[in-house]
Parts: structure tokens; C-alpha cells; sequence
């Protein structure tokens, strides 16, 4: 199978990224804005283009702000609430139905209007909210929701995607058998 490192934004640095040399960077979801986001936005200028990333919720937002986008406050907060994401079928989102439940945990969004034109948008709400982008050059991918809540529909498919796509691991290792975590 894959080696899997989790490392804290607060507690690792860029260089013991480097040394590490991983396949494939997912920024993953917390709390607070991108701004207070350890060295979040450190990586993601350091090493975009460089590897494949990931952004995941705060993750998402922070690719976009690292690019020169903002991050504003939702309208609606969307904590623990699912919506219908509709999508471009490419990347991430190959192979999945078209629109699918995502399960949301947030309370800030990308600004569309000042997202850099280097990122496509892939997904969003009915209401337009940005649910995806994907970088035009470098494999950098991010996503609002939550692929890993076992209440979003084809979470899993998602996360093959980014890493047979993007890291380009093999399908085994990027499927591996279920545990019995309950």
C-alpha cells in the first residue's frame, strides 16, 4: 500500500516536506481561515507545481487565497448540512453522478469573482457557490466539502481520482481493502 504521513501545519515546516519528497500533498480541513492556518499557505507557494495537492475545505480556500483569491464569509452556514454539487466530469470528479450529496462543514467560501484565472472552477451549488477548482497548469485540485464524510456520495471515488489522477499511484494502492473501523 501507499506510506500515509499526517503532519500538522503548526508542527512541520517546508523543509521536513521537502526531505519527506511525498507523491502527493492533501491540505486537509480546520478550523479558522487560511490566514491562521500554520504554514499552509507557506506550502502551497512553495510547492505548487512541484506536487500534486489536494485542498480540502479550509484546504480548498487556502489554494485559492495562496494565488491571490479570497475567502469571505458564506451567506448561509453549511455545518454537518449536505447539498447537491454539480460538476464538470473531469479529475477529481470523473466518475461521479452528476450532481451528488456532499456533505458541507463550513462557514467561509472562495469569492468567485476573485479567483485568479489560472483556476478553472469544476463545482458548485445550485446557488453558484464554488464547490471546486483545479489549477490550469499544475496538478493543485480543491474542494468545499468534505469527500472523506461517510455522508458524501462517491467521497471515496473522489479521493481515487486525486491519486490515481494527480499522484498517479496505482489503482490497488489507491484503493485499499476496508478496515473494520466502525
Amino acid at each position: 500500500g501507499a506510506e500515509l504521513r499526517v503532519a500538522r501545519n503548526d508542527q512541520t515546516s517546508l523543509n521536513e516536506i521537502r526531505e519527506y519528497a511525498p507523491d502527493g500533498i492533501v491540505i486537509s480541513p480546520g478550523p479558522g481561515t487560511p490566514d491562521s492556518a500554520g504554514i499552509t499557505l507557506a506550502v502551497l507557494r512553495e510547492f505548487a507545481g512541484e506536487y500534486p495537492i489536494l485542498g480540502v475545505c479550509l484546504g480548498h480556500q487556502a489554494l485559492a487565497q495562496a494565488f491571490g483569491g479570497r475567502v469571505i464569509r458564506a451567506k448561509e452556514l453549511m455545518h454537518g448540512k449536505t447539498s447537491p454539487v454539480y460538476h464538470d466530469g473531469k479529475s477529481v470528479f470523473c466518475d461521479l453522478p452528476n450532481p451528488f450529496n456532499a456533505t458541507r462543514y463550513h462557514s467561509l467560501i472562495v469569492e468567485a469573482e476573485t479567483l485568479p484565472d489560472c483556476f478553472e472552477i469544476t463545482a458548485r451549488t445550485a446557488d453558484g457557490v464554488i464547490m471546486g477548482l483545479a489549477h490550469r497548469e499544475y496538478p493543485l485540485a480543491g474542494v468545499q466539502f468534505h469527500p472523506e464524510s461517510f455522508i458524501t456520495e462517491s467521497g471515496k471515488t473522489l479521493l481515487q481520482n486525486f491519486l490515481t489522477g494527480y499522484v498517479q499511484l496505482s489503482p490497488t494502492v489507491a484503493s485499499p481493502k476496508p478496515s473494520n473501523i466502525q
